[in-house]
């Protein structure tokens, strides 16, 4: 059911850093908070959001000093399978406080940061979905996949000689972590997995960089993303 009522003041403010967003700044001139969300399944119009992890990037560095971590109370507070996975218990989930207001603390803690996840789509169909749903509107923040990211930058030397693409390239977080020699952080932690996708994301600009892709708009158009 849509709200008439209108958007929140931390999603007005949101909307309005992002008028007169400029993609053709160099790289190091943006912030980036690279994301993720623990959630109760993947059923995307019935799962919920339990917790949400992120860390900044400022000047092309992870700074440790800004980070975010906050369990969820959803509606649907019953153990399941993704329980084993995340390993949120109920006991946990029922002190923890609901989205209507953890989401502003998140959205402001983004600010005018460029939001990076491994297939973010997910993490922001969540987020855009319970913001719609509590604050009357959606993020406005740019976003960013690793995943893609990952899947041009190793498809551009894992072509055949009719050239095609390897299918078989696993493009998972764990899987590329270990293929780079990237630092090994605790997986299904909404702030473990942020800080290990920080980490892929700054490999990725590297390798960008040095192919001569110093901006935003050259990094979209590299990796085909849609801001």
């Amino acid at each position: 059911m849509l709200s008439l009522d209108p958007p929140h003041p931390v999603l007005l403010k949101n909307k309005e850093q992002f008028a007169d967003f400029n993609q053709g700044a160099p790289l190091n001139e943006y912030t980036f908070v690279v994301c993720d969300t623990e959630l109760t399944g993947l059923n995307k119009r019935k799962d919920e959001i339990i917790s949400i992890g992120a860390v900044r990037i400022v000047n092309l560095q992870i700074d440790l000093n800004q980070t975010f971590h906050r369990y969820i109370q959803p509606a649907n507070i019953n153990p399941n399978d993704a329980t084993l996975i995340h390993r949120i218990t109920p006991e946990e989930l029922k002190k923890a406080n609901r989205a209507v207001d953890i989401l502003p603390e998140f959205i402001e803690f983004c600010d005018n940061g460029l939001i990076v996840g491994h297939f973010v789509g997910l993490d922001m169909h969540f987020l855009n979905r319970t913001s719609r749903r509590f604050l009357g509107g959606t993020l406005s923040n740019p976003g960013i996949d690793t995943m893609r990211l990952a899947r041009r930058y190793k498809d551009n030397g894992k072509k055949d000689h009719y050239g095609h693409h390897d299918h078989a390239t696993s493009y998972t977080l764990d899987d590329l972590t270990k293929e780079f020699g990237l630092p090994v952080f605790k997986s299904h932690d909404a702030l473990e997995d942020a800080l290990q996708t920080a980490y892929l994301f700054l490999y990725l600009l590297k390798k960008f960089k040095d192919g001569g892709i110093n901006s935003l708009k050259d990094l979209y158009r590299a990796g085909r993303i849609r801001s």
